[in-house]
């Protein structure tokens, strides 16, 4: 893990697996984030990371409600996926798209069956007022190194997410 001044986390594992497989492995974020991280009031149904660039990153509640809180930046297999972070400090959703950080996932062959998988957080500064206990959040264990837990479980069929 690293933490720069202007709010950038970044956080990398290495996946058993060559990066085609690793890329589509991420870009079904509805096995990855943890069901907990909810911002609707009702439980997630689904999280939907839409695969193109200008798509929306949102949960679907069991009502059908939405919460649409990222934009897809890039979708580039098997390279990069990246998505706007619109939630706030408060953990609020904010349609300021001033007040948004930029998440970027990396895929980099390590070789034929291995896969660096780099997780950048960056612009985290942009968010306004309280924006150093947003970094240390997503920075906590039970932020970006729990979805790369998962993903890691994932890639090694350990993860039940039924």
């Amino acid at each position: 893990m690293t933490v720069q001044s202007d709010g950038t986390v970044r956080h990398e594992v290495t996946v058993d697996l060559p990066p085609e497989e690793a890329f589509w492995t991420f870009a079904d974020l509805d096995r990855i984030k943890p069901r907990e991280h909810n911002l609707l009031a009702v439980p997630i149904a689904e999280t939907v990371l839409e695969q193109h660039a200008g798509g929306d990153v949102y949960d679907r509640g069991v009502d059908g409600s939405i919460c649409r809180w990222g934009r897809v930046l890039a979708f580039d297999p098997p390279h990069t996926v990246a998505f706007s972070w619109d939630i706030g400090p408060d953990w609020q959703v904010t349609s300021d798209r001033g007040r948004t950080s930029e998440v970027e996932i990396t895929f980099t062959a390590e070789d034929d069956q291995r896969t660096r998988v780099t997780l950048v957080h960056r612009h985290i500064d942009r968010h306004g007022d309280g924006w150093e206990a947003l970094r240390a959040g997503l920075d906590a264990p039970d932020g970006w190194p729990l979805y790369l837990g998962r993903y890691l479980a994932l890639t090694r069929d350990e993860l039940d997410v039924s």
